[in-house]
């Protein structure tokens, strides 16, 4: 199976580890650690080294509660970094809802748009349907992120997540969008309780059904924390778990803070599935 993304037909029939590249000052795991430029340069030459074959890069922290950031702000946080990033010779992501981010993005050769409202903002559909091939992650998220987890979703959530999923690809696929460049993600912690975010793991296949390749970000996590009783900046064991629980069970991407250890989890999980 494979992703196209602007430069890159990227080969999902091996695992692919997406390396979180975060220029903001709030998010709930490394905020501030790579608010500069050049500090988050070197972060994306760190995770290159470790094993990363995707960077995604962020301008606007989504953690639960967290307010909106001004455009020029995401901009001028982001747009520095990928016209730097670009040039290290792997698929760039870019996690924006803002359309006018998409397009300054793309327009820098990045590869992949990574959206949380799954291309609803006004504008950010056309925008990506407007560039000839770049990849497209659409994800679930309940309300927005300063109410999403204040009123959980009800009921059975696999069965609502996938019916959100499959209109919005749908919606995307009337736009002329290819299908080999839409990748899902289900939204652990967007809106959802502990229990529903370890149902859609548990469920995973019930999501492929759609037809599309996933993406499953549980890095870091606060349901890690719940069933674990770990803080933020202790969870790379059951981060680096539940990546290698996503792989098993059918993601094709996993997006998470800590590479070198998933890398190598996931290289013992290939390494059984041979000789199996």
């Amino acid at each position: 199976m494979i992703w196209q993304t602007s430069r890159f037909a990227i080969d999902l029939t091996r695992p692919q580890v997406m390396g979180i590249v975060n220029v903001t000052p709030d998010s709930f795991s490394d905020g501030g650690r790579y608010g500069s430029t050049a500090a988050a340069l070197r972060h994306c030459e760190q995770l290159l080294k470790e094993g990363a074959d995707i960077l995604d890069i962020g301008g606007e922290s989504t953690r639960p509660g967290s307010p909106a950031v001004p455009l020029d702000e995401e901009l001028s946080r982001v747009v520095p970094l990928v016209r730097e990033a670009v040039t290290l010779g792997v698929p760039i992501s870019v996690d924006t809802y803002k359309p006018n981010v998409m397009r300054a993005v793309l327009d820098l050769g990045a590869d992949i748009v990574n959206d949380i409202w799954a291309l609803r903002q006004p504008g950010a559909a056309a925008a990506v349907a407007a560039h000839p091939q770049c990849g497209v992650c659409l994800m679930h998220m309940h309300r927005d992120p300063q109410t999403m987890q204040q009123a959980p979703m009800d009921g059975d959530v696999v069965s609502q997540v996938l019916s959100f999923l499959e209109l919005q690809a749908h919606n995307l696929l009337a736009l002329g969008v290819e299908k080999t460049r839409i990748l899902l993600d289900a939204g652990i912690g967007f809106g959802k309780t502990v229990e529903q975010n370890f149902a859609l793991l548990a469920r995973h296949s019930e999501l492929l059904a759609a037809g599309y390749p996933l993406l499953a970000g549980w890095s870091r996590k606060s349901s890690l924390g719940a069933v674990t009783g770990l803080e933020v900046d202790q969870r790379m064991v059951p981060s680096v778990a539940a990546a290698v629980l996503a792989v098993e069970r059918g993601a094709s991407v996993v997006r998470v803070h800590d590479v070198r250890e998933t890398v190598a989890a996931l290289a013992v999980l290939s390494a059984m599935q041979r000789s199996g």
